[in-house]
């Protein structure tokens, strides 16, 4: 059974979300061949002060 785990700074509505899994659970469909009820995707979300990149929050990036 593959899964999949995206880590992601929070912001992304439900219908963001829903496309992503969607379109992670297709690509295991169409490389590995399997079911696609065998597809397990999480999305981990964490606050933008809580994430870095360069040292700088992602809260503070523009």
């Amino acid at each position: 059974m593959p899964q999949a785990i995206v880590y992601a700074v929070e912001g992304h509505s439900a219908e963001q979300k829903k496309k992503l899994m969607q379109g992670i659970t297709q690509a295991f469909v169409d490389a590995w061949d399997v079911d696609p009820q065998r597809v397990i995707v999480q999305i981990v979300e964490c606050a933008g002060d809580s994430k870095s990149k360069g040292g700088v929050p992602f809260g503070e990036l523009g």
